[in-house]
């Protein structure tokens, strides 16, 4: 699915994403996803980057995919999962480059990147998008189907492979250096200050 244009501007697009999709994408952009994230945290990251630097096969195929940086609290009953709000990217960014080098397209967390993960976005084609911290509980009504694929014994920060319709973020960092963040203090600095 490539990216399109809903009329409120909101820019839809569908996982896998491809090279095409992601320089489509600008820093400040709104996006609706829709398809599949995998979530992955600090404890996941740490298991899946040995398995990298050994040369193995992960449990989840990363090309053209994206990584949602949560670890969903439980669901209650009658619910697909509980409140499913982001964690901040920065916390993963050591393991990051070597993830896009294998085509992993897309993370969302919260929070700044470090230079070298946004380096790796523009070498890679690849995009960071920011999901609203302390919005979890709303999010979580944007997930249509969840299960575990990988590290159950790690509970909340198993590996899980969501499917989403519609899911908000805005583009904060694209691959050609844009950084919403640095934008939004610049918009905003005070020359007096």
């Amino acid at each position: 699915m490539s990216v399109t244009t809903a009329p409120d501007g909101i820019k839809e697009v569908g996982t896998p994403l491809s090279d095409a999709d992601v320089v489509s994408l600008r820093a400040g952009d709104r996006v609706r996803i829709t398809g599949v994230l995998y979530t992955a945290r600090d404890a996941a990251h740490g298991r899946l980057f040995p398995l990298i630097e050994r040369g193995e096969k992960l449990p989840i195929e990363v090309r053209g995919q994206i990584i949602y940086y949560t670890g969903p609290s439980p669901a209650r009953p009658g619910d697909i999962v509980g409140s499913i709000g982001p964690t901040t990217g920065g916390r993963m960014d050591k393991f990051t480059p070597a993830l896009l080098k294998l085509g992993l397209k897309g993370t969302i967390g919260k929070g700044a990147r470090s230079e070298a993960v946004k380096e790796a976005l523009k070498l890679y084609k690849a995009v960071y998008f920011g999901a609203i911290g302390g919005a979890g509980a709303v999010l979580s009504r944007f997930v249509k189907k969840l299960e575990i694929v990988a590290y159950a014994d790690l509970g909340t920060e198993a590996i899980r492979r969501l499917e989403v319709e519609n899911f908000p973020v805005m583009v904060i960092n694209d691959c050609y250096g844009g950084d919403l963040y640095q934008d939004g203090m610049k918009a905003y600095a005070r020359e007096d200050a």
